[in-house]
C-alpha cells in the first residue's frame, strides 16, 4: 500500500471515529491523534511521530514566528538596562521597525555612544552621519543624540530596504556606501568595512543576549573612512 493509500484510509477512519452513525468525512484533527494513527500505518513508534507533529505544530504559533522576526533584524525587545541613551534607541529602532540590539551595536561601533565623536573623513555623532548624509536624513545637529540616533536608524532602514532585508550588507552600505556594496555583489574587500560588519554583529548579539553595555567602554570606535562622498 502507497503513502497516499496510507493517509487516505486514516482520514476515513478518522472520520468515521469520530461520527461513526454518520458518513464517512474528512477534516482537521489532533495533530497528535494523527500521528499515533499515521505511527500504526507505517510502523513508526507512535511517541516520536506525535512529537514530530508537536513540534510542527509549535512551529508554527505565532510566538515562534515571532521570534524568528526578531533574529532577521526586526524589534527583538529591550536592550540591558545600563545602555547609554537605551531609551532613545529604542524609541528609533521602533520607528523605523529596527532590531534595537542591532542599532546599538552600530552606535558602539561607530561612536562607543559619544555624541561627539568625529572622524577624519568628517562624520560626527553617535551614528557618525557625514554632513551630506545628515542633512539628507533632516538631521541638523549630528552632536544632539536624538537627532543622530532618528538620523542613522533611518539610513540604516534605508539600506535594509535596498538590499533586500539583507543585514550584512545594509551594514556595509552603512560603511562603505550603498554603491560599493553594488559594484562588488556584497560586502566590498575592504578590511575596515569587513571588520566593521562583523564587530556590528557581534555587539548586536551581546545586546540581545543581555550583555554588551558593561564591556561598551572597551569598543574602538570605527569612523567611516571608506567613500566619504556616498555616506
Amino acid at each position: 500500500m502507497s503513502v497516499s493509500d496510507v493517509l487516505a484510509r486514516i482520514e476515513q477512519l478518522q472520520g468515521y471515529i469520530a461520527n461513526p452513525t454518520g458518513p464517512r468525512r474528512t477534516g482537521a484533527a489532533d495533530p497528535t491523534a494523527f500521528a499515533s494513527q499515521l505511527a500504526a500505518a507505517a510502523g513508526t513508534p507512535a511517541s516520536a511521530t506525535a512529537a514530530t507533529a508537536a513540534a510542527a505544530q509549535a512551529s508554527r504559533s505565532p510566538m515562534a514566528l515571532g521570534a524568528a522576526g526578531a533574529a532577521g533584524g526586526a524589534p527583538g525587545g529591550s536592550l540591558p538596562a545600563n545602555t547609554p541613551f537605551k531609551a532613545e534607541i529604542e524609541a528609533a529602532a521602533a520607528r523605523h521597525n529596527l532590531d534595537p540590539a542591532l542599532l546599538a551595536g552600530l552606535v558602539r561601533q561607530e561612536s562607543n555612544f559619544n555624541p561627539t565623536a568625529g572622524s577624519p573623513a568628517g562624520a560626527r555623532g553617535l551614528t557618525q552621519l557625514m554632513p551630506g548624509t545628515a542633512r539628507g536624513l533632516g538631521v541638523t545637529d549630528v552632536t544632539d543624540p536624538a537627532q543622530a540616533l532618528e538620523g542613522g536608524a533611518k539610513y540604516l532602514r534605508q539600506q535594509l530596504d535596498a538590499f533586500g532585508g539583507d543585514v550584512t550588507r545594509a551594514l556595509a552600505a552603512y560603511n562603505a556606501g550603498p554603491g560599493a556594496v553594488q559594484r562588488f555583489g556584497g560586502v566590498p574587500p575592504y578590511a575596515e568595512t569587513q571588520n566593521y560588519v562583523r564587530k556590528v554583529q557581534g555587539f548586536a548579539a551581546e545586546y540581545r543576549a543581555g550583555g554588551g553595555a558593561a564591556s561598551a567602554a572597551s569598543a574602538v570606535p570605527a569612523p567611516t573612512t571608506s567613500l566619504p562622498s556616498e555616506i
